[in-house]
Formats: structure tokens, sequence, C-alpha cells
């Protein structure tokens, strides 16, 4: 409950329209906009994101705009999948190339001068070498007998959506939710930000479930193996190939011999951007859709709200580890005491924000072309669209009795992942 301090009424200075808020939060009036997005967004962001940022926005309305003329999105191979995957390959042609050479050069100048060359190309082909993602290991990795009921209302909510569960289910301090393959056999594994975890509602929780695991067959060709390697693949060279800053006379003129394959590194990795992208965004509206036939179309959109004040949350995270430090907590016990209390301030802050404040999101979305990352469609025309279709009840039910005997599960992962976050304040005292 709010209380009559946090309570403002103010005229607005633009229209004169009287304007209601919480002083906690940006005041802000409905009437004229006046305000409701008092901090422009930073030009922070190197020039690839930029146009990744544009083409998600172009791309992204476009395809609301099939959607609200009644074309169906269905996920296809096209042209540009097929050309990206041609590109794919003939980057990974490169390390073979780098290989084959290396081992040339050496075989033919075995105890010679030539396997110096032979050598060195063996090295830069190691360090550019495509890499197949692996577990990670700085979070906390759950595997079904850790949590069966977890993995349980996963394997539901993939029959729903028309896939297979996971392997593993990684869990972390990050406010976000992903899937991805690892290792040679392309194992599945789904990483929880736990954060975002707590302060849903059980119903947003399966949508979330649902759009991650939507991932799996929707023909993201971003995400399919052999290009996604080549991405990573081409990032690395971009870092290799970075200027060195403040440069001595020898480094200058490695700088310069640098600023071609620089130039082509990164006008790949932009055809690249260009041919996925329209495949990324369509893949992430029908991963919205399947969340919105696992939880509800209600839940899907409610979820779609809360990725809208996911900044707030990060926000309050910093928060706590700053008190963290501020405290000077003198022992583990004593830190792992109030890490148990991170959760409950977590949710009580999240569930404080007024409506007026997601409505105000809304409103900077729409005019930032909001979205939870470069390659996402805009978070406001994903909402759009889950609110074009056909309402859809939800075909997975998360009640009050399974979703304790999940969190009985998650209990000693939660303590582990908030004492990390006070941890985190005490490391920087």
């Amino acid at each position: 409950m709010r209380t009559a301090a946090e309570e403002t009424t103010q005229p607005c200075p633009e229209c004169g329209a009287e304007v209601r808020g919480d002083s906690r939060f940006t005041i802000w009036c409905a009437a004229c906009d006046w305000n409701v997005d008092p901090q422009e967004q930073q030009e922070t962001q190197g020039r690839l994101e930029r146009a990744q940022r544009v083409l998600a926005r172009r791309h992204g309305e476009k395809l609301l705009a099939e959607v609200l003329h009644g074309r169906v999105l269905h996920a296809r191979r096209d042209a540009a999948a097929v050309l990206a995957y041609a590109i794919a390959l003939a980057v990974h042609s490169v390390t073979v190339a780098l290989i084959a050479s290396g081992i040339y050069c050496v075989v033919r100048g075995w105890g010679g001068v030539m396997m110096l060359p032979g050598l060195f190309l063996l090295v830069v082909a190691a360090a550019l070498r495509p890499r197949l993602p692996k577990l990670p290991e700085d979070e906390l990795v759950l595997q079904r007998a850790d949590a069966p009921e977890l993995y349980a209302l996963i394997d539901g909510v993939a029959q729903v959506v028309g896939t297979s569960g996971v392997d593993a289910i990684a869990v972390g301090k990050e406010v976000n939710a992903s899937v991805m393959s690892y290792g040679v056999r392309g194992r599945r594994l789904l990483t929880l930000g736990l954060p975002l975890w707590e302060v849903l509602t059980p119903q947003q929780r399966v949508a979330l479930l649902g759009h991650e695991l939507g991932h799996y067959g929707n023909g993201d060709t971003r995400h399919a193996t052999v290009v996604a390697m080549a991405l990573r693949s081409l990032t690395t060279w971009r870092y290799y190939f970075t200027p060195i800053q403040q440069p001595s006379p020898v480094e200058m003129v490695v700088n310069l011999a640098f600023v071609m394959p620089r130039l082509l590194v990164q006008g790949v990795l932009m055809l690249l951007d260009q041919l996925t992208m329209r495949a990324t965004q369509r893949a992430e509206y029908l991963a919205d859709r399947e969340a919105a036939r696992a939880a509800s179309t209600e839940a899907a959109v409610a979820l779609m709200d809360q990725l809208l004040v996911t900044d707030s949350l990060t926000v309050r995270l910093r928060r706590e580890t700053n008190n963290a430090a501020l405290a000077g907590l003198r022992s583990a016990r004593e830190a792992k005491d109030q890490a148990d209390e991170v959760w409950t301030r977590l949710t009580t802050h999240m569930a404080a924000i007024p409506d007026h404040e997601y409505e105000r999101k809304r409103r900077v979305a729409a005019r930032r072309g909001h979205s939870v990352d470069a390659t996402h469609p805009p978070t406001h025309l994903r909402r759009d669209c889950l609110l074009a279709g056909t309402p859809t009840e939800a075909a997975v039910l998360l009640d009050d009795s399974r979703q304790q005997r999940i969190a009985a599960e998650l209990a000693r992962v939660r303590s582990e992942v908030a004492w990390r976050i006070v941890r985190d304040g005490i490391e920087t005292q």
C-alpha cells in the first residue's frame, strides 16, 4: 500500500492536466506524454548493434502488419536462410584452410624454416576455431534427479508446444531466461535467471517456459548450429582485429594492416544479421504464440509487461548488492541470513509497481522500439501481436501445490543465488 508521502498530484506543466503519480516512479502526463521518457536513450551501442536494432524494429513492424492482415506466420527455410548457411560454411572453411595450410607447411618443411609459418597458422586456427557451447561453469546446474517436479512441468509445457524437454537447467542471478544446445550431441540447456523467475506469477512462469521451449522448432536460422558457430567465430575474429588503443609506432602499422580484415569481418557479420534477422523475428513471434498456448494469452501478455520493467528489477538487484556492501556484514553466516530476504524484497518491489508505470513503459517502448536485445522484436510489438490473435486458455496450469513442490526443489539454489548477490556486495567493500 502506498503512503500519502508517496502519492503526488500536480498540474502538467505542458497541458495543465492533473497528473497523479507515485514519487517512487517517474511522474508523467498521460494526456500529452510530458516527461514520459525523461532519460533520452544513450547512444552507447556499437555500429553493428545499432544496425541490429534498426533491423529488429523494421522486421518486427513488417511481421506484425502481416499478422494484423490475417497472414499466418510459419517457420520456413527461405532463400535468405540458404544464403546464410552458405556464408556460414564459407566462414568455417577459412578455419579448415588455415589448418590444412598449417599441416602442409609443417609436413613439407619438417625440420626446417617452413615449420615456423606452419605452426603459426595452426596456432591462429586454434584461436579462431568454432567452439561448441558447453555447460556454464559459473551457474548452478540442476539435473533431472535434483528437481523432478520442475522437469515434469517443463516436459508438460514442451508437449504442448510440440517439442521435447531439456537435459539440464542452469540457474543463475541474471534477469533473463534462454535455451541453447550444447556439446557434440546437441543436448538441451535451459538457463533460468532466478531473479526473473521469482517475481513472475505461476502462469507467467509457464508462459516463460513455453516461449523458451518454442525456440526449438520454429525455424530460427540464427540459432542453428552451423550459423550460430559462424557468428561466434566472426565475433572472435572481430575481437582479434580490434585496433590497439594508444598504439606505439609498430602497433600503428599493425592497426593499419588490420583495417581491411576488420572491415571484411564487420561486413560479413552485418550481412549475416540482415539474412537471419527476419527468421529470428518470426521465431520470437512464434515462441510468443507457444507461450500463449501453454499458459494463456493473458499470462503471455502479462509476461511481456514484466519484460518491459526488468530494468527496475535490475536496479533493485544492484541496490541489494550495494546495501550488502554498506552493511559491512562480518561473517558468511550473517550474510547468508540476510540473503534469504533478498527474494522477498524483490517480489515486494515488483508487486508495488503501479499500473501507470507499466503504461509509461509501453509508451516509451513504442517511442524507442524497445527490445530485450538487438535480436528480438520490439517488446511492445510482441505484445500487440499476442493481443491481435484469438485469446487462448491455458493448456498447462501451475496450481499452488505443484508450485510449492517446485519451490521446495529450488530452495537450495534459491539460497545460493541470493548469497551470491549479497556476496558480490561484500567483495566490493
